[in-house]
C-alpha cells in the first residue's frame, strides 16, 4: 500500500526528491523559498487535488498520476523527460509543458502552455481545451480524439499523428509533417499544411488561405473548403470537395474534384504541373 503525504505545503529545492510509490494528496507547492524540482525523479506517485507555483516540478518522473490539480503560469516547464504518466482533469497555465516525453494519456484538462509537448512520444490527448504556440513541435505517435486547439504553428515536423473530432483554430499547421490523418474535425488557418507528406483529411471543413500547398500524396475525402483560394500550388494531390473552392493554382499531379471552382489558375509555374481540377459535370485538364 502506497504511504501517504497529505495537506502538506512545501517550497524548497527538490523537497520531495526521488519519491516513491506515494499518494500527494491536496497539498500545495508554492512559497518564498521558490524552491525548483519539487517532485523531480519521482516514481510510481499519484498527485491529487495539489496546487502548485513553483518551477520544473515534475521532470524526469516515472509512471506517474496527476489529477484535479493546479499549475500556475509560475510553474514553468513542469513537466519534462518523464514518461508513463496520466495528467486527468487538470489547469495548467506554465509555458512549455511537456517537454521530451514518452507515453503520456492526457484528458479531460484545461491548458494554456506556450510550447507544448516538443519532442515527445506516444502522446494520447482527448476532451480537452489547449492554448499553445507551435503545439506539438516535432513529436510522432500522436493521438487526438475531441480536442479544441488554438494557437499559431502547431503540428509542425510531427510524424504518425492521427486527430479525431476536433476544431483546430491554427495558422501554419501541419508544416513539414508526415503520416498524418484528421478527421470529423473542423481546421481554420493560414497556409495550412505546407511541404507535408501522407497527410489525409476525411470529413473536414478547411477554412483559410492558400492551403495545402508543396504537399506529397495528400488525400481529401468528403470535405469542404471556405475562403480557400489559390490551393494546392505545388502539390501531389486527391481531392474529393463538396461545394466550393475560391481558386487553385498550378496542381502539381492528381485529380482536384469539386461542385464549383471560383478561379482555376495555371501560370508561372516553376515545374511541370499536370493536375486536373474536375468540376463534377465538367472536366478541365491543367
Amino acid at each position: 500500500m502506497k504511504k501517504q503525504i497529505v495537506y502538506k505545503t512545501f517550497d524548497e529545492e527538490r523537497s520531495l526528491y526521488n519519491l516513491i510509490s506515494t499518494k500527494v494528496l491536496s497539498c500545495i507547492f508554492s512559497g518564498p523559498k521558490d524552491g525548483e524540482s519539487v517532485l523531480k525523479e519521482c516514481r510510481d506517485i499519484d498527485v491529487d487535488n495539489c496546487r502548485f507555483s513553483l518551477r520544473y516540478p515534475l521532470w524526469h518522473a516515472k509512471k506517474f498520476s496527476l489529477i484535479n490539480s493546479q499549475m500556475d503560469d509560475k510553474t514553468r516547464a513542469p513537466l519534462w523527460y518523464s514518461q508513463d504518466g496520466k495528467i486527468f482533469n487538470c489547469d495548467i497555465q506554465g509555458i512549455k509543458c511537456l517537454r521530451e516525453c514518452n507515453k503520456i494519456i492526457i484528458d479531460k484538462c484545461n491548458i494554456i502552455s506556450p510550447e507544448f509537448g516538443w519532442k515527445c512520444n506516444n502522446i494520447k490527448i482527448t476532451n480537452s481545451i489547449i492554448d499553445s504556440m507551435y503545439f506539438l513541435f516535432e513529436s510522432k505517435n500522436v493521438e487526438i480524439k475531441n480536442l479544441k486547439m488554438t494557437g499559431k504553428y502547431s503540428f509542425q515536423y510531427m510524424e504518425n499523428l492521427y486527430i479525431e473530432n476536433s476544431n483546430l483554430e491554427t495558422k501554419d499547421a501541419f508544416w513539414h509533417s508526415k503520416n498524418v490523418i484528421v478527421k470529423d474535425s473542423e481546421v481554420k488557418g493560414e497556409y495550412l499544411g505546407w511541404f507535408s507528406e501522407n497527410v489525409t483529411f476525411i470529413n473536414c471543413k478547411i477554412t483559410g488561405t492558400q492551403p495545402l500547398c508543396y504537399c506529397k500524396n495528400l488525400k481529401l475525402i468528403n470535405c469542404t473548403m471556405k475562403n480557400t483560394d489559390l490551393a494546392f500550388e505545388y502539390s501531389d494531390v486527391e481531392a474529393d470537395i463538396k461545394g466550393h473552392i475560391d481558386s487553385v493554382k498550378n496542381p502539381k499531379s492528381g485529380i482536384i474534384e469539386a461542385d464549383s471552382v471560383g478561379d482555376i489558375i495555371l501560370e508561372d509555374s516553376i515545374m511541370e504541373c499536370k493536375g486536373e481540377v474536375v468540376l463534377r459535370k465538367q472536366k478541365i485538364t491543367a
